[in-house]
């Protein structure tokens, strides 16, 4: 038996349920509303434009954590030594109540040196960095940059002894 033939069937002892109040009245129940597709100019059910796990699918942060994750890597194979035991975190925005190390109002990344029970760690504030980046391209470059600039500061050299490709840059 199809799912209308149920549904009629059940319309029907309803109405006869009902009916048995009223001697010999026997009604017809309205028709149950059809559920409705989304297919209405004929193009299709809608669904992701992109399957899951493609790179299109793949969001701003994450391709943020991989470009901090490239940079990290590139500087840890000149300096694993140094590096070890290095924690990298990436946040959103730097707190407000946070000073800023430079002559920038907003940092882009801090590092913070280890201390007795803690690890070193650096941080890159995503949301900044993302706002100072002219395109793909330039927001790698970018990213490589300040963790250079981070690691340096942690290592207590100048950022082009730790990565001979650091780029000074005007803001011209």
């Amino acid at each position: 038996m199809c799912a209308g033939t149920c549904r009629r069937a059940a319309r029907v002892a309803l109405a006869l349920r009902c009916s048995r109040s009223r001697p010999r009245t026997l009604r017809r129940m309205p028709p149950l509303p059809r559920r409705r597709r989304r297919d209405r100019h004929g193009r299709g059910l809608r669904g992701p434009l992109s399957p899951p796990g493609t790179p299109l699918a793949r969001t701003r942060a994450q391709v943020f954590d991989d470009l901090v994750l490239d940079a990290v890597e590139s500087l840890e194979q000149r300096w694993a030594d140094q590096l070890r035991g290095l924690e990298v975190a990436v946040e959103d925005v730097p707190p407000t109540d946070a000073p800023s190390p430079g002559p920038d109002p907003v940092p882009l990344g801090r590092a913070f040196p280890a201390t007795p029970g803690l690890a070193p760690r650096i941080v890159i504030y995503r949301r900044p960095v993302e706002t100072r980046a002219v395109g793909p391209d330039d927001l790698a470059d970018l990213v490589q940059d300040v963790v250079t600039e981070q690691v340096a500061e942690l290592l207590g050299l100048p950022p082009e002894s730790v990565d001979p490709d650091y780029d000074l840059r005007d803001d011209d």
